[in-house]
């Protein structure tokens, strides 16, 4: 049981490792129970510069986080949703949300 809970929570963090995957994550988390869903057509920061943050949205971040079942991702509308599985990562979103001003800036998103 021990070694299940320990592969669940390292591929949690690999999940949470990303910055985008964690504002997704993070952003379907705040409108719950409400709206939950979020728009992933507008841009981010990245270490390039400004980036149309559809690229790397639809060919990394959304892809994985589809995968782990954490969301659902209607590509054609630009929709994500709460996935299967999201009720599995939302504990450990709650921790970092509550022990923000514990962790370096940028963690948990403003």
């Amino acid at each position: 049981m021990l070694l299940l809970i320990t592969i669940m929570l390292s591929k949690q963090l690999d999940v949470l490792s990303n910055t985008h995957r964690r504002r997704v994550l993070f952003a379907l988390a705040e409108r719950s129970p409400y709206p939950d869903r979020i728009d992933t057509s507008h841009t981010v920061e990245t270490d390039g510069g400004e980036r149309d943050q559809t690229i790397v949205m639809q060919h990394v971040h959304l892809p994985l986080l589809e995968d782990h079942r954490y969301i659902s991702w209607d590509q054609e509308a630009q929709r994500v949703t709460k996935g299967p599985q999201f009720d599995d990562i939302q504990p450990l979103l709650t921790v970092l949300v509550e022990n923000q001003e514990a962790l370096p800036d940028g963690i948990v998103p403003d």
